[in-house]
């Protein structure tokens, strides 16, 4: 049986002590028969809206804290990269290696990554037709080795999608359900049901969102059919550094999971 994959955790690594309490809360999700569970945090936030705003501990901190969670729960570990010189040091401890959406044509940042050993996940631009998310997997799948861009070929590579909405208009965004179904066609797809209901720039000199529609646009995806789930989560989202108004509360996160799990378990 195929799992589903689960990528969660906070939006930025704020303290030991938040970080520690949010992988404890996830326990249950990580131990789920059912999911592929890698836990999400980043050590820098390097496209804030504010010069003021609080980015994270950075790469050597960061990463060592990431390490520490590793090593205690035994978590398979995603993390962000956001300069190619970065990669080989987050290639010890992450899993996965994740390029922003804002980043997700950056050709130098997509070789660096596929350099490595860990499977990258690449965001879709909220600018990005789905069609032209291709060319980005196609970067990462011929420096592996491979010469096309298609599902088998990208799972072979390691190489995901990641679907995080579209701008329309000034600080909103949708989800283009089609999307998944288009991009699905050349790589796993994960959809990141928080970020999707950010609104850029819409918190004057910060983001905001609405928390409220993620799981509606969740399983709405499960229905589409995709390969796994992307769901930032704090213990107390009202007092997060970074993304507060899109991440779900830890606490709420298994009964959704369990609603996702269910469509999945109809549709098959």
């Amino acid at each position: 049986m195929q799992k589903t994959i689960l990528l969660s955790g906070p939006c930025v690594i704020e303290s030991e002590e938040n970080l520690h309490a949010i992988a404890l809360k996830l326990k249950p999700l990580a131990a789920h028969p059912k999911i592929d569970f890698y836990f999400k945090a980043s050590f820098d936030k390097a496209n804030r809206t504010s010069l003021e705003s609080y980015r994270g501990p950075g790469l050597v901190e960061g990463m060592k804290m990431l390490a520490q969670i590793k090593q205690e729960f035994g978590y398979k570990i995603i993390t962000d990269i956001h300069e190619s010189y970065q990669a080989e040091k987050i290639a010890e401890i992450a899993d996965i290696i994740q390029i922003p959406a804002f980043l997700c044509r950056q050709t130098d940042l997509i070789v660096a990554v596929a350099k490595t050993n860990r499977i990258v996940n690449i965001k879709k631009g909220q600018f990005m037709n789905p069609v032209d998310m291709k060319y980005s997997v196609l970067k990462a799948i011929k420096v592996r080795g491979g010469d096309r861009a298609e599902y088998d070929q990208a799972q072979k590579y390691g190489v995901w999608l990641c679907e995080r909405g579209s701008s329309f208009g000034y600080g909103n965004l949708v989800v283009d359900m089609r999307s998944l179904v288009i991009m699905r066609e050349f790589a796993p797809v994960i959809f990141d049901a928080t970020h999707s209901v950010q609104m850029p720039g819409g918190g004057g000199g910060k983001s905001g969102g609405d928390s409220s529609f993620v799981p509606y646009l969740a399983r709405a995806a499960a229905g589409v059919g995709v390969d796994g789930f992307f769901m930032e989560t704090h213990i107390s989202p009202k007092d997060a550094l970074s993304d507060g108004p899109n991440m779900v509360k830890v606490d709420m996160l298994p009964g959704l999971v369990e609603q996702i799990l269910e469509i999945q378990g109809v549709l098959k």
